[in-house]
């Protein structure tokens, strides 16, 4: 076998080697250069799919994390970064974002807040008075060392009584995440979480100095710092959660205070899951056995608080989709169920 004329001298010489190889089978070369094997296009798409069942499982992991708080503003749920859980101190740990409104949220002192105005610097909301009334540090001091005990005499049948009867309300929200909203020091919330009866639950309030208050209860019982707790701080009208996240509801001593209680009750309506259940107990304007002589000056006396009729709150109720409304009544004091079909 010649070698061509034309080759250069490089290939000349590996022509020649090729040829001795060819001619001489008997005496193998040394060296043998293996042909590189590239990934099979099975291969490729195995290994995508992998990649892209990882990655879905990640998000649906960050999801979780992320989907129990939402943007005040949009309700997207905020994307979370730092450690998960509900408890306290991974709550204030952890830095909150929503991805539309580029709006960033974070914990002070022990609570996080979730108002719409969180992060203002230059702007001031001014509040109804019953609303700033129960922001004062005094107001806030004295609301669990004495303040609500004088409820007492308008019907309200004592801490321990009103939570074993919310209990009974929730009966079908048990296991799942609840929200005590207008929580004030967190006397019930720290009740619901000590009861192990949930899965989490969220202590909200607007004023400030009520959840201090709070923050101050809880450290005293080690159980309940590790517990699923955390403290919010938002609006009632705009509770940040998404639709259909949240199990139970509860509103203690709170409708009369509220600056619109159908904008409120609207907003647990749309959190509340399908079967989710809202418990509140307020003041009533006046019941049926009020005498007729005594009811205008009991609208006089009342003024600048939406204390409602019995009537009033089932209409509310109803209004806003809620099912299977329920009271107890005992003079002044009413505690009501709903559920959301």
């Amino acid at each position: 076998m010649a070698a061509s004329p034309f080759l250069h001298p490089i290939h000349k010489l590996e022509f020649r080697r090729c040829s001795f190889v060819a001619l001489n089978s008997q005496f193998p070369p040394r060296l043998h250069f293996l042909p590189r094997r590239f990934p099979s296009s099975s291969t490729i798409r195995a290994s995508s799919a992998v990649l892209m069942e990882s990655d879905t499982s990640t998000r649906q992991d960050q999801a979780k994390e992320t989907e129990i708080f939402a943007c005040p503003v949009c309700y997207e749920p905020l994307i979370r970064k730092g450690p998960p859980g509900l408890n306290l101190s991974a709550i204030y740990r952890s830095g909150f974002k929503c991805r539309r409104c580029n709006k960033s949220y974070s914990s002070k002192d022990m609570f996080l807040d979730l108002t719409v105005t969180a992060g203002l610097r230059d702007y001031t909301e001014v509040q109804p008075v019953r609303t700033e009334l129960f922001r004062s540090p005094l107001v806030s001091f004295l609301y669990e060392r004495g303040w609500r005990q004088n409820f007492n005499r308008s019907g309200f049948p004592g801490r321990d009584e009103e939570f074993k009867m919310a209990q009974e309300y929730f009966k079908p929200a048990q296991g799942g995440l609840l929200v005590d909203v207008s929580c004030g020091s967190g006397l019930f919330s720290r009740k619901f979480a000590s009861s192990g009866v949930y899965s989490g639950v969220i202590a909200l309030d607007f004023s400030e100095n009520m959840l201090r208050q709070c923050y101050n209860f809880i450290k005293q019982d080690e159980t309940l710092l590790a517990n699923n707790l955390a403290l919010v701080r938002a609006d009632v009208s705009r509770l940040p959660f998404s639709s259909g996240s949240v199990d139970a509801v509860h509103a203690g001593a709170a409708l009369h205070c509220w600056p619109s209680p159908s904008n409120a009750i609207a907003e647990i309506t749309r959190i509340l899951k399908s079967g989710g259940v809202f418990v509140g107990s307020t003041f009533l304007r006046y019941t049926s056995s009020t005498p007729w002589i005594i009811r205008p000056l009991r609208e006089r006396t009342l003024q600048g608080y939406s204390y409602l009729t019995e009537e009033e709150i089932e209409d509310l109720c109803t209004s806003c989709g809620l099912t299977n409304y329920s009271r107890k009544i005992q003079q002044s004091f009413i505690m009501f169920s709903a559920q959301k079909p």
